[in-house]
């Protein structure tokens, strides 16, 4: 279904905000963690690869929570959504705070959402919300780039070495189930799908899960059974992982209020 659907039907601001924040703070959380790996890659190639992927998502994560700011009308900057906001407060998918680990973990952390941000921001650009379509045509030039890094590591891994394909084959066993969050609709998702705003989730996981078995048949490997699942980040309903992350991320400012360059 287009995302122009029924568009005359209007959401409640706190909700559109609600809805820009899942989408900003997955972006925001994800950055964070591949900024964990600078200085730490396997090669100078895939340090810096990591890094330009965690630049880009931070953009991303800026437009959308500089939006939000403006929309909300509470006088809140995108710094202050992204470093003055609690735990509880954050809407990001769970998927995204899961740590690092070693690299396989990352790489299929990365094309999981890589995936799945792609799909979106091609739904995205047909948004009834001219300002989150503009957003969304400059982040999915960027994120087809990110998939394609993260495809081919995960190819080269999974159709690698005997220990490398059980291991990403682990990595992908203990990460699949935070992807059920993704497309599991709650009423502000379909609130805003009815609305024109963003895209039916039945639909987006459909295309989302073909582009992921085509290349996950490439990479020789097996699609994990559905499973149960307990978090959703993007009701504010998190991990233990976040608070950590969290704690990183918003040290300098809550040790310096207000401080600036």
């Amino acid at each position: 279904m287009s995302a122009r659907a029924d568009a005359g039907v209007t959401v409640a601001v706190p909700d559109r905000v609600r809805h820009l924040l899942r989408i900003a703070d997955t972006s925001l959380v994800l950055a964070q963690r591949l900024g964990e790996w600078v200085g730490h890659g396997p090669a100078i190639e895939e340090d810096l690869g990591l890094a330009n992927t965690a630049l880009d998502l931070l953009g991303q994560a800026r437009l959308l929570l500089a939006y939000a700011g403006e929309l909300e009308g509470r006088g809140r900057s995108e710094d202050a959504l992204a470093f003055l906001r609690e735990e509880a407060d954050f809407l990001n998918a769970t998927l995204a705070e899961q740590p690092n680990g070693d690299f396989g973990d990352t790489i299929v952390r990365q094309f999981l959402i890589d995936a799945y941000q792609l799909e979106l921001y091609e739904q995205l650009m047909t948004s009834a919300d001219p300002r989150l379509a503009e957003i969304a045509a400059k982040a999915v030039k960027e994120t087809r780039y990110h998939l394609r890094f993260s495809s081919a590591w995960l190819v080269r891994l999974g159709d690698g070495t005997a220990e490398s394909h059980g291991r990403v084959q682990g990595s992908l066993d203990r990460l699949w189930p935070f992807t059920r969050e993704l497309f599991d609709a709650d009423n502000l998702d379909r609130a805003i799908a009815v609305a024109g705003i963003g895209p039916q989730l039945a639909a987006l996981g459909a295309a989302w899960s073909a582009r992921v078995d085509a290349v996950l048949a490439e990479a020789m490997l097996r699609r994990p059974a559905a499973s149960p699942y307990r978090w959703y980040g993007k009701q504010g309903l998190h991990s233990e992982h976040l608070g950590y992350l969290l704690a990183d991320l918003q040290h300098l400012q809550r040790t310096h209020a207000g401080a600036s360059w």
